[in-house]
């Protein structure tokens, strides 16, 4: 059965069911060189044991008991899909998808069977929370055909994490890696650096203490306040700080400094890789190629339709049980509004991006997107135009969200 649109409003094109390529299919891809058919999922598991204080995430802590129910529901979201697709990256978000259980991770790798075909080349990425990665759930995920573990471990200082509210401890990341060790390809370290109070020799102790680990690779965020959050309202209620803006700065270049001297490559703005482990599906929405999603709070982009479900998981759930299209955002994009986002999104990697190559997929020049900013950002350092590609310099690395938010405009 195909789901009905949420209203009588909704357009025509609101539907799982990618409609047949033409020249006009999508805003974004005209290049040959990009292929025209999904080739990544993304899907949301929005289940955690506790809410942390920053996170902004579509997600349920506590209430384990829905969890059966969500699967029913995304087991009928993915088979609205009218036939198979063949995978090159699978990644599983959260929430923690960790969190799931044994038996249930074995029902989600049997709903994500019903439409997609996967083997051991396919990068199939799980987020995880240190302390659920026991041996147990290793086999399982493993059975699940997962082979990159990306672990929020945000840490290595027990004090840090105690202030981040994490449940877990740094004895337990380095046993958690070890049991990832026995069938993960590449296993991935989040860290967050400018928590409140946090001095740059901390981070910098903290930092070291994750390299040692030996991390395939590493991904390092900055704390932001986002409202809504429990540490938003702290800030307001001035119980807490950020960070000075050039302390930021220094843990920023210090990370990428240690991190290179290390040999790690340094690919895009927070993500490091040693060789032969960049994310590949993230690689995906750099590089504007489409993608579906499923789960609450998912965005997917196919047909250059962009489409968005409800962040509730309550009312993703209830949406699809009634048999409607779960979508709180549902655009297609004018051109120059395509090429502004692909823009934004791909200077994010370090290597930034080939003009030719940007006119032949978008029909738009850069340096015409851009046009009095790029003299006034290549004067003030933020960005570099050299050899027919355009780079933000380390500078504009460090105000990359701010730059993304001019372009857009």
């Amino acid at each position: 059965m195909q789901p009905e649109p949420i209203d009588s409003n909704e357009p025509e094109f609101a539907t799982w069911r990618p409609r047949q390529r033409n020249s006009l299919a999508s805003n974004l891809d005209l290049s040959n060189s990009f292929e025209s058919i999904p080739q990544s999922v993304y899907i949301h598991i929005p289940f955690c044991r506790h809410r942390c204080g920053y996170c902004n995430f579509s997600l349920v802590a506590g209430r384990d008991y829905l969890i059966d129910r969500f699967l029913n529901a995304l087991k009928t979201e993915i088979e609205w899909l009218d036939r198979r697709y063949s995978l090159k990256t699978l990644f599983l978000g959260g929430g923690t998808p960790t969190h799931l259980s044994p038996q249930q991770l074995g029902t989600l790798q049997e709903i994500i069977s019903s439409r997609f075909d996967y083997d051991s080349s396919t990068e199939v990425t799980a987020e995880a929370n240190p302390n659920d990665l026991n041996q147990e759930k290793c086999r399982a995920l493993e059975s699940l055909g997962v082979n990159r573990v990306s672990m929020g471990v945000q840490s290595m200082n027990d004090a840090k994490l105690k202030l981040l509210e994490r449940d877990h401890s740094r004895d337990e990341v380095r046993q958690s890696v070890t049991n990832c060790r026995e069938f993960a390809r590449s296993v991935s370290l989040d860290l967050i650096f400018a928590a409140p109070d946090e001095s740059l020799q901390a981070w910098e102790i903290d930092l070291e203490q994750a390299m040692e680990l030996k991390p395939d690779h590493l991904s390092t965020y900055e704390l932001t306040f986002e409202k809504g959050t429990q540490f938003w309202n702290r800030l307001q209620l001035k119980k807490m700080a950020e960070a000075d803006e050039d302390l930021r700065a220094e843990m920023y270049e210090m990370a990428i400094r240690k991190l290179c001297l290390q040999g790690f490559e340094h690919y895009e703005v927070s993500s490091f890789a040693s060789h032969g482990h960049r994310c590949r599906h993230n690689d995906c929405y750099w590089t504007g190629r489409p993608y579906f999603a499923f789960g609450p709070g998912a965005s997917r982009y196919v047909d250059g339709i962009r489409q968005t479900n409800s962040q509730s998981p309550m009312t993703y759930m209830k949406q699809v049980e009634q048999g409607r299209l779960p979508l709180s955002l549902s655009e297609q994009l004018a051109p120059e509004e395509s090429a502004r986002e692909l823009l934004a999104i791909g200077l994010r990697r370090v290597e930034g991006i080939a003009e030719d190559e940007f006119l032949n997929r978008t029909g738009f020049k850069i340096a015409a997107l851009l046009k009095d900013k790029s003299e006034a950002w290549i004067r003030e350092g933020l960005i570099s135009h050299e050899a027919g590609f355009w780079k933000l310099t380390d500078r504009g690395r460090l105000g990359a969200d701010w730059l993304a938010t001019q372009i857009l405009k």
